[in-house]
């Protein structure tokens, strides 16, 4: 499949985002989330409803939307001790890195999505990371991702690409990248069905979506909203 992409779809804003950018450029995509233990399962029980909402908005979308995969990553909570894998207060942490960081957690989604595209013949792994708008997580910057790209390709002895839509874009023009690739149809299942909130908070909507409005990532979607609106 030359013309395929596989998406990883953790249900939240950006990767949501970055499976609409997918299927307006490739003519086939899948979708790939992981059960890592999270603290709240809340983005895992998004991830059909957000998907097929996306089928429902767009004709070509739903015929270029293949199969989804959920693997079990869980020893990622065996071994991480962060505030997003245990009932722990989000704080940031001596090295300058918030608590919610989870090491490896991207290196290790990124080498097992390829080792499944290897076997789906898919060599173009779609990712929201960013480092405009974000933690200061270090797996999320482009020159670890350029890196691990090719070390992947190393290892698998395979052409594979990693494309990072979101990577120099903040939050308010990720905002605007959905209503350019979708409308205002696509910016209100955004809105409304994702969910990025670290708490699992989905009791209230706001003018930006669901979530406790006050964890990092909250702060990080309201602001860009509030911009993107204005």
């Amino acid at each position: 499949m030359s013309n395929s992409a596989l998406v990883l779809f953790s249900g939240g804003q950006d990767s949501a985002t970055c499976l609409a950018w997918a299927l307006s450029h490739y003519e086939h995509v899948e979708t790939v989330g992981f059960s890592y233990g999270q603290r709240h399962r809340v983005e895992l029980e998004r991830r059909p409803i957000v998907s097929s909402a996306l089928r429902q908005l767009n004709p070509d979308w739903n015929t270029r939307l293949g199969i989804d995969h959920l693997l079990d990553l869980s020893v990622l909570s065996e071994i991480s001790d962060t505030a997003l894998t245990s009932d722990t207060k989000i704080a940031m942490q001596e090295n300058g890195l918030p608590n919610t960081f989870v090491p490896g957690r991207n290196l290790l989604f990124l080498t097992v999505a390829a080792a499944l595209g290897y076997r789906r013949g898919i060599n173009t792994l779609v990712g929201g990371m960013c480092e405009t708008d974000y933690s200061g997580y270090p797996d999320c910057r482009n020159e670890t991702l350029q890196a691990l790209e090719s070390a992947l390709q190393l290892g698998i002895q395979s052409t594979i690409h990693l494309e990072t839509p979101l990577m120099w874009l903040d939050k308010s023009a990720t905002w605007s990248l959905a209503d350019k690739l979708g409308g205002t149809d696509l910016i209100e299942l955004i809105r409304t069905e994702t969910h990025t909130c670290y708490l699992g908070e989905r009791g209230t909507l706001h003018a930006w979506g669901y979530g406790c409005g006050e964890c990092p990532a909250c702060e990080l979607r309201a602001r860009g909203y509030e911009k993107f609106m204005a």
